[in-house]
């Protein structure tokens, strides 16, 4: 059953080929996708898992295996996010009727690829998926983008060719000291790999997964191809295909666990050039699409924070809430910048610019918009009761994890107090931008804008309803994560007491009374 949200879409791309209208076979393909995606995850919080999984041998030596399954509530929650998105990016932005059929299974592919990837459970089929999500990103910009696209499609295409080839690398070699005959994930989680190999290994799959996600200093590519490329590129490839690479490191990381702390620091400096670094550069963005852009390459930084958490912890075992804080805020920041760029569109197409100079005034015009806007503008600076601020905490916290009160700040606690500084930063770029474009007097490209059409509204509502879902219940997705000790539900409440008090002293939230006269 869940071959057919892979499928699916790849069969909608050959029924376009042959002659149905576009527009009506994706969204009703992205529509069925969602409705298979919600079910799937229902069956599996239920423990319904049989029936679920394919797996066919398509080659012996090595074997590969064409296998796809819910692998675990981290493929669970990242196939959510993928039909989530496909379904509000087939319902934004506007096409000539022309480009329509390449508009459209660009975007067919584009899902194809990222929900093949998060349900693969061979390591082939989990790159080569990926690779098929990035050629009609390419093809988009190069075609239909804005700017100087050509020149962006080709510097978009050499980086991302060059974090491919030094993850394919890097998996190969994986595979190679492992000494599995198979390629599956199960397989291989049963092997070990010498400590010798897994520090070069490790240095190569942060590399490459860390170019696709635009992990600092290989992130150049990603704001300039966000602000270039159609609104529902965009938004799938910023909210969903680039989680790619930290889903790949969250599954691999179990193989070369000494290798990824090998390598500690380096990725504390790297995450930390993400959140500060691109956090001040955004800052001076001129643009809405480019300040997106540039802001969702900073929120990354927090996603390789719990990264590097779960790695000084060496296991999921030692730091439990690294790991979920991570998938959590994945799933948030793919909503809430999916709903960002899919409104952004929207500012364009009334006004004509992004420019922040050249707006202003537009929320007495459009308050609909004004307001889902704002909506998701608190939800990426980390409001309480949006999707992002679980995650948040929850990265923070697990920054913390194991250390005692009177300890000095190792690395990674200090990685996390600067970190703190990005929630401001955040909030300086996006409330300014908010003021620019919504507040104050009108001007010439307001005047005459009017608000969303009722044909527009429902991706952004339907974005917005998810954002408030699971800011408000965000056990909704920590209760589809199997926890490493036979606990089917990750608890915020017992989050708060994960700081452990050093020995004779009263943690804050220790039971021991205090004493006092």
């Amino acid at each position: 059953m869940t071959a057919c949200l892979v499928f699916l879409p790849l069969l909608a791309v050959v029924a376009i080929l042959m002659g149905s209208n576009p527009r009506r076979t994706t969204r009703i393909t992205t529509s069925l996708m969602l409705l298979g995606g919600i079910t799937l995850a229902a069956l599996w919080a239920m423990n319904m898992r049989d029936g679920l999984a394919i797996d066919p041998v398509v080659l012996t030596k090595p074997e590969i295996r064409l296998g796809f399954d819910l692998y675990d509530g981290m493929s669970v929650i990242m196939m959510l996010l993928s039909v989530i998105v496909a379904f509000a990016a087939s319902r934004t932005g506007d096409c000539e009727d022309r480009h329509s059929r390449l508009w459209n299974i660009s975007i067919l592919l584009i899902a194809a690829g990222a929900v093949g990837a998060f349900v693969s459970t061979d390591l082939f089929f989990f790159y080569a998926f990926h690779e098929l999500a990035l050629v009609p990103t390419f093809l988009m910009i190069g075609i239909l983008g804005r700017g100087e696209r050509r020149q962006i499609a080709w510097k978009v295409t050499i980086y991302l060719a060059f974090g491919s080839i030094v993850l394919l690398a890097g998996l190969l070699w994986l595979v190679a000291a492992s000494g599995s005959s198979s390629l599956s994930f199960d397989e291989l989680l049963r092997t070990s790999i010498p400590v010798e190999a897994q520090r070069g290994i490790s240095l190569f799959l942060i590399v490459g997964f860390g170019t696709l996600v635009s992990l600092f200093p290989f992130h150049s590519w990603a704001a300039p191809a966000y602000a270039s490329a159609p609104a529902p590129i965009s938004m799938l490839h910023a909210g969903v295909l680039k989680k790619f690479g930290l889903y790949g490191l969250l599954r691999l990381h179990p193989l070369v666990p000494e290798g990824m702390h090998h390598w500690l620091n380096l990725l504390i400096v790297l995450l930390i050039g993400n959140i500060l670094w691109v956090g001040f550069v955004t800052i001076h963005q001129k643009r809405l699409d480019t300040m997106l852009g540039n802001s969702s390459v900073m929120h990354m930084g927090y996603i390789f924070l719990a990264f590097a958490a779960l790695t000084e912890a060496g296991s999921e075992l030692a730091n439990p809430i690294a790991q979920p804080a991570a998938i959590l805020l994945m799933f948030g920041h793919g909503v809430t910048i999916a709903m960002l760029f899919g409104l952004a569109d929207r500012i364009e197409h009334r006004t004509g610019t992004l420019e922040l100079r050249d707006l202003g005034g537009l929320a007495g015009k459009t308050p609909g918009l004004a307001f889902l806007f704002g909506l998701a503008a608190m939800a990426s600076i980390g409001l309480p009761g949006l999707a992002n601020f679980a995650g948040e905490v929850m990265v923070f916290i697990a920054g913390f994890k194991g250390w005692h009160h009177g300890d000095p700040f190792g690395w990674l606690q200090l990685a996390t107090i600067a970190a703190l500084w990005g929630l401001v930063i955040s909030a300086v770029y996006m409330l300014r931008a908010y003021r620019s474009i919504f507040q104050g007097p009108g001007v010439q490209a307001t005047r005459e804008a009017g608000d969303l059409t009722v044909t527009e509204r429902p991706p952004a509502i339907f974005l917005a309803f998810v954002l408030l879902a699971v800011g408000f219940f965000p056990n909704l997705l920590l209760g589809l994560i199997d926890k490493p000790e036979d606990e089917a539900v990750i608890d915020l409440q017992a989050i708060t007491t994960s700081i452990e008090p050093a020995p004779g002293t009263t943690g804050l939230n220790s039971r021991q009374p205090a004493t006092g006269n």
